[in-house]
């Protein structure tokens, strides 16, 4: 490896994090077997457990993007030397899009028997709140109004064209924006970074307009009578902070193994700075969509969070709150403890374990009836934890260099100091 004030300067992914990665991945397959083998409310379990995962997957992944977008919007300086860490984040984006639509594939289309209202019926593992047979047929006995009002948005094929839509361009936007990095390198000059700068406005304009619906169709249909306009900007911040937590685990961890030497607590702080401001985002949105249920005097919605309220999940919702907002709050307050790298690195790994418990809370109480925390969610957690790690960490070891080496703002970058 170059010494630390050299631009070229390579990761190499080798060793014990690489191995354990391909453990988690092993684990990760065993769980899902496991969960298949078994039968019964083990499969529903599986379902639900890969799409947690596959979304949270997709969602830090997407986060990359984000990042290195409005960073290259807002004419950023102070992280242009850390900017290969996200870039890496993009360039999984496609594989985790692939596996999201697989997982919904396989959850729309593989059915199982549930007696509802003291009938037998077959129903699919996934969006059985909008896809079962018969929900938008004048007649039929399964027959729902309310689904039948929602009919123009909630079918296969709208919901098929929405996210091979919205995760193809998420991630055509993920590989163009590394890609003039990486030209940046070779060429100089200031053509791919105004290609960047354009991109990134029009990914954001995109982005900004597109999520929420990313976010009403993957989750929010799961429970497919109940809907709230503020679910999608509650997803982009749960979003954003994960994927800022993940970024600084990943400086911190090449810190340790010696690169990116030029990065120091200023970065950290920085970086610090964006995880307080979007957890206490975060809650705002949270707090509003479960206050404006009373406030706005719309008790048909208070449905949601009766079921969340439920003793399997009451504990739960409150420890949600604690780790997502309490946390950041109590250990990130302070201008010297966004400085400090294991607390940093502490906070970064209980919103990691935060934003999964948010996703679980999301996701669970519409598709199973027996929650709990068992072989399928621990394994298919660590599968997906290694499947990530091995894919980011090989993506970022493609890179010629852990430095865009020409780009404009790259001394303001190495001299950051607030």
């Amino acid at each position: 490896m170059k010494t630390h004030n050299s631009i070229e300067e390579r990761f190499q992914f080798t060793g014990t994090t690489k191995t354990l990665s391909l453990v988690g991945i092993v684990i990760g397959i065993i769980a899902i077997a496991f969960g298949f083998i078994s039968g019964g409310e083990h499969v529903q379990h599986t379902y639900s457990n890969l799409l947690l995962m596959s979304y949270y997957f997709v969602c830090v992944c997407t986060a990359g993007v984000f990042f290195c977008a409005y960073q290259y919007a807002a004419q950023a300086g102070w992280s242009a030397s850390l900017i290969r860490i996200p870039q890496a984040f993009a360039k999984v984006l496609p594989l985790a899009s692939l596996i999201l639509i697989a997982v919904v594939t396989f959850g729309l289309f593989n059915e199982h028997e549930v007696v509802e209202h003291g009938k037998k019926e077959m129903v699919p593992y996934l969006y059985a709140h909008w896809a079962t047979h018969g929900l938008t047929t004048p007649g039929s006995e399964n027959y729902d109004a309310i689904i039948a009002g929602k009919a123009p948005f909630l079918t296969i094929k709208f919901f098929y064209a929405m996210l091979i839509i919205l995760l193809g361009a998420y991630s055509y936007f993920g590989w163009a924006l590394t890609k003039s990095s990486v030209d940046e390198d070779t060429e100089g000059g200031m053509r791919n970074y105004d290609k960047s700068f354009k991109l990134a406005c029009i990914f954001l304009t995109i982005f900004g307009f597109t999520f929420p619906i990313f976010a009403f169709g993957v989750i929010m249909s799961l429970e497919a009578h109940w809907f709230s306009t503020m679910f999608g900007w509650y997803n982009l911040a749960a979003m954003h902070v994960s994927g800022l937590a993940i970024i600084a685990l990943i400086m911190i961890y090449l810190q340790k193994k010696g690169y990116m030497q030029w990065l120091h607590v200023d970065h950290m702080h920085s970086i610090g700075k964006l995880i307080f401001g979007f957890s206490i985002f975060w809650t705002y949105v949270w707090f509003a969509q479960f206050f404006l249920t009373w406030y706005a005097n719309i008790p048909e919605e208070s449905v949601y969070f009766y079921k969340r309220w439920e003793p399997e999940y009451k504990f739960w919702f409150w420890v949600n709150i604690v780790m997502n907002f309490l946390a950041p709050l109590l250990l990130l307050m302070s201008r010297d403890a966004k400085r400090v790298t294991n607390r940093m690195m502490w906070t970064c790994l209980i919103l990691v374990a935060g934003h999964w418990l948010d996703y679980y809370i999301m996701i669970m109480p519409g598709t199973v009836e027996k929650p709990g925390f068992g072989v399928e969610e621990i394994g298919i957690f660590l599968g997906f934890a290694g499947l990530f790690t091995f894919s980011v960490l090989t993506a970022l070891s493609r890179f010629t260099s852990l430095i865009p080496k020409k780009h404009p703002f790259l001394q303001e970058s190495l001299h950051h100091h607030i």
